[in-house]
Parts: C-alpha cells; sequence; structure tokens
C-alpha cells in the first residue's frame, strides 16, 4: 500500500528576482537561491500543468476536432495567517508590487522514515506575485494575507530521499 503524506507540515519559501531561462527551469537553476520562508502558511493552492484546448470545426465531418496547444501552470492561491514582521511575509508582499518573476520553493512533508539523512521532496518554480492582499473573516478567524502566484515555469520536481 501507498503511503499518504499530509500537507500539514510542508513549508513555502520565495527568492529575490531571478530572470525567467529561455526553456524549461531545472533544479540547478535554483542551487544558488537565498530562500525565505513565508510564515504561517494555512491553505496552500493548486499547482502543475494543464494543457490549453485547441478546437477545431471540421464542417465536412460536423465534429469538433480538439488538440492539446501550450502548456501553462496556472495560478497558485496561498493563504497565510498576518504575521506583519516575518520576513517572508514582507518579501512577499514587496514581489507584489514589482513586474519581476521570483523562484517559489515548495517543501513537502513526504521524507523517508529511514536513512542516514532523510530529505523532504521539493517544488520549484518561478511565478509572478500577482496579489498580496489582507482579508478578515468570521470572528473566530485570524485576518489572512491572501496571495496569488502566476506560474511562469514548468514546475521543477526533486524527490525525497534518504540521504
Amino acid at each position: 500500500m501507498a503511503t499518504l503524506y499530509p500537507v500539514a507540515g510542508c513549508k513555502i519559501y520565495i527568492g529575490p528576482a531571478m530572470d525567467l531561462e529561455d526553456g524549461d527551469m531545472v533544479a540547478a537553476d535554483f542551487t544558488s537561491v537565498v530562500w525565505t520562508e513565508v510564515k504561517k502558511w494555512t491553505s496552500m493552492g493548486a499547482y502543475g500543468d494543464a494543457a490549453a484546448l485547441i478546437t477545431t470545426q471540421v464542417i465536412s465531418e460536423a465534429r469538433d476536432v480538439k488538440q492539446k496547444g501550450t502548456r501553462n501552470a496556472g495560478q497558485m492561491q496561498n493563504v497565510f495567517a498576518v504575521a506583519a514582521t516575518d520576513p517572508g511575509q514582507i518579501a512577499l508582499i514587496a514581489a507584489e508590487k514589482t513586474n519581476l518573476n521570483y523562484p517559489i520553493k515548495v517543501e513537502l512533508n513526504d521524507k523517508p522514515a529511514v536513512g542516514a539523512s532523510p530529505k523532504n521532496s521539493m517544488r520549484y518554480f518561478m511565478a509572478l506575485v500577482t496579489s498580496a492582499q489582507e482579508a478578515g473573516g468570521a470572528a473566530n478567524t485570524v485576518q489572512s494575507l491572501n496571495s496569488t502566484f502566476e506560474i511562469n515555469s514548468n514546475i521543477v520536481p526533486v524527490a525525497a530521499s534518504a540521504t
């Protein structure tokens, strides 16, 4: 039976602005990044490629023919409990004020139970931070910081390891 891993314990990080690569990103593109964790993460958004749909209406066949088009890694919508002095949240808010791309690292909570130095898997990507909005809520909730990452690269997975 496959092991299931909780979202609890995952972490998200932002790095300083970087230029996009001409092609797909690879793990080595992120090795020199100085990461800052964005703390108080309360809700993890979705991320990953989806293909655009190309539809051609073929009159002689009275049928639409569908094809896959370009790939888009979408937008990741994250929620954080407001922590005004957190360096990660400060960096996130500053990133929203620019037109630049930022490296993002998601550290999952899936390291092996055994090994010399078990490590969680990672997901790396480049994104525009297009929103950093504070929100209220009901009386028994904390104030939140809602942030949208418009992903501008492929998602680079790095598998969990025992060492």
